[in-house]
């Protein structure tokens, strides 16, 4: 076997490809869910805020 034979063989193997493919995909699934949470969070601090001062409370926690 040859340099050139064994370069387009390691070029032509694929099967590590896989592995990489589901890595990409879960970190954007991950990715995605902290976003939709950090935005579900936002929404849901925001309107107990509301609601307390509707009823004229101090509201404590959050940031």
């Amino acid at each position: 076997m040859n340099i050139k034979q064994l370069f387009a063989e390691f070029i032509e193997d694929e099967s590590g490809l896989t592995a990489v493919e589901y890595a990409i995909a879960g970190g954007l699934v991950v990715g995605g869910m902290v976003a939709a949470f950090t935005q579900l969070g936002d929404g849901a601090t925001n309107r107990i805020q509301t609601l307390c001062n509707a009823v004229g409370g101090t509201c404590s926690g959050g940031s």
